[in-house]
This record gives C-alpha cells, sequence and structure tokens, in this order.
C-alpha cells in the first residue's frame, strides 16, 4: 500500500511519568492521526498469535530482546492499515538511532518522513515524585495519586471501597532504575533526531492543556500543512 506522500509522522518522545501516553491521545485527536504505540502493536500481535508475534514470542521465551527486524517489521505492518493513510502519531518506536534509521528507509519508500520528534522533558526528581505516589485499585483498575489525584479516604478506592496497592513499577527506587535507563538508552536517539534538526524540546511540567498546546503549536510551526 502506497500512503499518501503529504502523510505526517510525528515521533512523540518522553521519560517514564512525562505523561507521553496523554499527550499522545490528546495529539493524535487534534490532528486526526492514528497514535501508533509500539507496546500494543506488540501485545495485539502476541495475542493473535501472527507469524511475527509466535517470532518475537520464541526470542522473549529465551529471556533475549526481540531483534530490530522483528519489531520493525510489525511496525511497518501497522503503518499500512488504511487508518494510517494520513502518518502516524508514533509512540514507542523508534528507540535507537538503528531503529531510527530503519523507520526512515520505510518512509522514504512512500516518499514519507518523519517531520517532528517532541520529546517531552521534565526533572528527574519530577518524574519520580509522580510516578512514585501512583497506588492503584486491584478491583477496578482506577489509578489514584496521593498529591495529584488522592482518594476521598486515604488507600481506599472511592470507586469499591477496596485497599490501594502499589505497584512494583511505581515504587520509589523501581522507578528511580526505569528512568535512568530510559535516559541512557534514549540519549543517542534524542542526539540523532536533534542532529537532523527534527527535535523540539516541549516542557513537560506544565499543564496537561499548556503541554497539548506547545506540541501542537510546535507542529503548527515546523510542519507544513
Amino acid at each position: 500500500m502506497m500512503v499518501k506522500s503529504a502523510a505526517k509522522y510525528i515521533v512523540l518522545l518522553g521519560p517514564p511519568g512525562a505523561g507521553k501516553g496523554t499527550q499522545a491521545q490528546i495529539i493524535s485527536k487534534e490532528m486526526n492521526l492514528a497514535h501508533v504505540s509500539s507496546g500494543d502493536i506488540f501485545r495485539e500481535n502476541l495475542k493473535q498469535e501472527t507469524e511475527l508475534g509466535k517470532l518475537a514470542q520464541t526470542f522473549m521465551r529465551r529471556g533475549e530482546l526481540v531483534p530490530d527486524d522483528v519489531t520493525i517489521a510489525m511496525i511497518q505492518e501497522r503503518l499500512t492499515r488504511p487508518d494510517c493513510q494520513a502518518g502516524a502519531l508514533l509512540d514507542g518506536f523508534p528507540r535507537t538511532p538503528a531503529q531510527a534509521e530503519a523507520l526512515s528507509k520505510m518512509l522514504a519508500k512512500w516518499g514519507a518522513e518523519v517531520n517532528l520528534v517532541p520529546y517531552i522533558f521534565v526533572d528527574a526528581n519530577i518524574l519520580i515524585e509522580r510516578l512514585s505516589g501512583r497506588w492503584t485499585c486491584p478491583v477496578c483498575g482506577l489509578v489514584y495519586h496521593e498529591k495529584y489525584n488522592p482518594p476521598i479516604t486515604p488507600g481506599i478506592c472511592d470507586n469499591d471501597g477496596a485497599v490501594l496497592y502499589q505497584r512494583d513499577d511505581d515504587k520509589p527506587e523501581t522507578v528511580k532504575r526505569r528512568i535512568d535507563v530510559y535516559l541512557t538508552q534514549t540519549a543517542p536517539l534524542i542526539e540523532y533526531y536533534r542532529l537532523k534538526g527534527l527535535l523540539v524540546e516541549i516542557d513537560g511540567t506544565l499543564s496537561i492543556d499548556q503541554v497539548a498546546k506547545n506540541i501542537l503549536a510546535a507542529i503548527e510551526e515546523k510542519v507544513a500543512n
């Protein structure tokens, strides 16, 4: 399938806790672009037991990283679906300069390119505060935050009265490790896009609405209609 030459491709970057998922939903809706999440694609392929999913599973069972060519093939298949005719907002891919190069070559075959890379940056201390304050309801799955969105009764879900728990991923020591890993792994990718003149830094400490406005303004300014 050939995509439209006017298709737009935005790569959204940001560490855990920066609000990337929330912004991806807002931006994709505002721009009428498909939100293409690498995590969603992986889960879909594994659940549906596609050929690529089965291939990925063989590596995962051995505790190995899924090779780039398998991940890239999943992304390519997703980008050829009808809802990506106008382009896509990519979330979670690429993760490395090698994947970024593969994406560039893939899009070039369709007469397209990555148009902009908004990078939502937030100080690590703020990220730790945001993530380590999260508590989850084991019954309904609702997520609270002890500072930003506390339950009416501390430690108890407003919906069903269940006792809230903190996921291992949300514990301070785990959060710090996740952020350190992200920043270390992503630094080369950030520099890659910066050197290409595609990176625009977005202050992620502002309100959700303001962050969204700033991303949309950057896209409007740099991406030709």
